[in-house]
């Protein structure tokens, strides 16, 4: 998926646990299904996952999972990943990489909610109890900086996915976003990136879990209405939106995130992940469907 992407599979993830966790070196490794685009993830045992990063820009973001990610869980309604352990750069890998306790749970696939009104009640809850949370000395978010200054690098992505997305109704949602009013409040936490991939349901389609922390810290509390788009129908997203109590701005803006973030990856994962391409798609398709 990545230019600058390092090898990973079972093998090393095996190697380097019993290298440095000999505790555990008789558990069975193996990969995971959900494929991530910044970490490769490995089934430990029963109740572990070891996660590697695939890139050097994701491993800077251990020490912040590490110190954060229990303070955080201690306070959401859903449950986060646990932070076991953190392994060093050996047997060929260049980084840090870490053991997380296992979260079970499938990732939702959109059209195909088992109870979408029950999930999007659930993600209401876990953001707004996010953005109530004391950001304290937390860091910024990877998208902390406020929606103008992605015009640039947006109308660039949309200028390479012409042939795929309307452009005339493209720019009027995001020109429509650029004009709402900023985020004047306090920065809160946000996770940044609440998309399907990152959520995983039970089998009644209740949200069981949040990964991927990787983006988070304090910014505008509108990047976390990504869901909306990105996993729940119409219905649904009117309900999301009206428990998490979005006011029109912040609903504008959080449109216009979600159409700046699946435009960038509908442009850099074309050729390279089908599934990111298809959710990309998905979630322009939604927007524009709006009007």
């Amino acid at each position: 998926m990545h230019v600058d992407e390092v090898d990973t599979d079972a093998a090393l993830a095996r190697r380097l646990v019993a290298a440095q966790f000999p505790q555990w070196a008789g558990l069975e490794v193996e990969a995971v299904e959900r494929i991530g685009t910044s970490n490769a993830m490995f089934r430990l045992g029963a109740d572990m996952v070891v996660r590697l990063p695939r890139r050097a820009g994701a491993a800077k973001d251990i020490d912040m999972e590490h110190e954060w990610l229990p303070r955080l869980g201690a306070q959401l309604p859903t449950p986060i990943p646990v932070p076991l352990a953190q392994g060093t750069p050996q047997e060929g890998y260049p980084w840090r990489w870490s053991v997380y306790e296992w979260l079970d749970g499938t990732n939702p696939v959109v059209g195909r909610l088992t109870a979408p009104k029950l999930l999007a009640t659930d993600l209401a809850a876990f953001v707004t109890t996010l953005r109530r949370t004391d950001p304290a000395d937390g860091p910024a978010s990877y998208r902390s900086e406020p929606l103008p200054q992605r015009d640039a690098d947006t109308r660039r992505a949309l200028a390479d996915v012409r042939d795929l997305v309307d452009q005339g109704a493209a720019l009027s949602v995001w020109e429509s976003a650029l004009r709402a009013p900023e985020w004047t409040n306090a920065p809160v936490w946000i996770h940044s990136d609440l998309q399907p991939g990152n959520l995983l349901v039970s089998p009644e389609g209740r949200l069981s879990a949040v990964i991927d922390f990787e983006c988070a810290g304090f910014g505008d509390a509108a990047v976390d209405l990504l869901p909306a788009w990105y996993v729940l129908p119409p219905e649904a997203r009117a309900l999301f939106r009206t428990v998490a109590e979005v006011d029109e701005a912040t609903w504008v803006r959080g449109r216009g995130w979600a159409l700046s973030v699946a435009l960038l990856e509908l442009s850099y994962y074309r050729h390279s992940n089908p599934v990111m391409v298809a959710t990309a798609q998905h979630v322009l398709d939604e927007i524009l469907a709006e009007g």
